[in-house]
């Protein structure tokens, strides 16, 4: 019998302390460990970059939550974005991204992986035909997000995946928007599954931190070896802290769902709002898609301003509980202008995203008083 999200959540790889007793699993606080003769390495631990019993704990919770095999922390999002593509890539391949990527993987890609001689082609993961188009004799990675940052885009991860398979490639998710509550992609065919563990599953804005979680051995044995070579390892707080985020994170995306879609409901009757990105809006392109793989919608909200970027960056600067900062996925909620900070690298590439654009994410707070709040800085 498979044990429920949340209680997985709370128990899967934690158990109580053999010594103490201790409930929660403690903080090894160590850089080295001793050993038991040489080479007779104690309870399998050496050296705290290789391996960290803490850090342990957090990937086998995190393996558990995605329903893969083998997963692996790293000290940011980036760090396990860059271990993936590093792991699967090679001189002269292609990958295909979102044409609304990130935009600290798209600034990877571009201006990292292609002095490496990695070339990408940008296309709507929403559209199938269009991935498939982008495809070349020499691609290896499909990159998606579904959600996609900041437009809120949905991907059929299914359909995607039988491409994948059509064409020999690698189908990689970012499941950050998501988080595993609301979406499983090794479930529906991926083949990794990437995370900031800093948004929701570390859930506090008190932590940064990255994950990869696979079930495919190669690709695992890929990204152990470059998360002890390159050694952009979580420390074992780090560690302990987003597992302290990841107890909660059934309760937390329930909450941060239900309080985005009122707020997405609420911007769609707003005279200042053109548009509204939300996918549990019966209009959005990807609201069915969404509904067939998500457990809800989420608590991301994109929308646009009537009266353009400077409007848009007036908004930002006048709310009272939406925090004007960068991240999401913390119990408070924050509002950003995407054009000019998360995703300012992209500015005159393809993935440029629309200078009116206005994101935010929706924390747990009283929704009435999150709703007053916004709809008083758009007056």
């Amino acid at each position: 019998m498979t044990d429920g999200f949340a209680t997985r959540a709370i128990h899967a790889g934690q158990h109580p302390d053999s010594s103490t007793g201790s409930v929660i699993p403690p903080i090894h606080a160590t850089s080295t460990y001793v050993q038991d003769g040489v080479g007779n390495q104690r309870a399998g631990y050496e050296y705290s970059r290789t391996g960290n019993p803490t850090r342990t704990t957090l990937e086998e919770c995190l393996a558990a939550l995605e329903s893969g095999h083998y997963g692996r922390a790293f000290a940011s999002g980036m760090a396990a974005t860059d271990a993936v593509l590093r792991s699967v890539l090679r001189p002269g391949d292609h990958l295909v991204i979102p044409d609304d990527a990130y935009g600290g993987t798209f600034r990877l890609i571009d201006k990292v992986l292609t002095g490496w001689g990695v070339e990408y082609t940008p296309a709507r993961v929403s559209d199938v035909d269009e991935v498939r188009a982008a495809i070349r004799h020499n691609t290896k990675v499909l990159w998606v997000e579904s959600p996609t940052n900041p437009l809120l885009n949905i991907a059929d991860l299914a359909a995607l995946a039988e491409l994948a398979a059509e064409t020999s490639t690698r189908l990689v998710v970012d499941n950050t928007f998501a988080s595993p509550y609301l979406q499983q992609p090794l479930e529906l065919g991926a083949d990794v599954v990437v995370h900031s563990t800093t948004k929701y599953l570390g859930g506090h804005s008190d932590v940064v931190g990255g994950a990869v979680v696979t079930s495919d051995e190669e690709i695992a044995s890929g990204v152990a070896f470059l998360q002890n070579t390159a050694g952009a390892v979580p420390g074992p707080f780090d560690a302990w802290l987003t597992l302290r985020g990841v107890k909660t994170l059934a309760a937390r995306m329930e909450q941060h769902s239900a309080n985005a879609a009122r707020i997405a409901e609420a911007l769609r009757e707003h005279p200042k709002v053109t548009r509204v990105f939300y996918p549990g809006l019966p209009e959005h392109p990807g609201h069915e898609v969404a509904a067939r793989q998500m457990r809800r919608f989420g608590g991301m909200v994109s929308f646009t301003h009537a009266d353009g970027e400077r409007a848009a960056v007036d908004v930002c600067a006048r709310t009272r509980l939406f925090t004007l900062a960068e991240s999401l996925g913390g119990v408070e909620s924050l509002i950003e202008h995407p054009g000019r900070m998360t995703h300012a690298s992209t500015a005159g590439s393809l993935l440029q995203v629309p200078a009116e654009l206005v994101r935010v994410s929706a924390g747990i707070e009283d929704v009435d008083d999150l709703l007053a709040d916004l709809l008083a800085a758009l007056e």
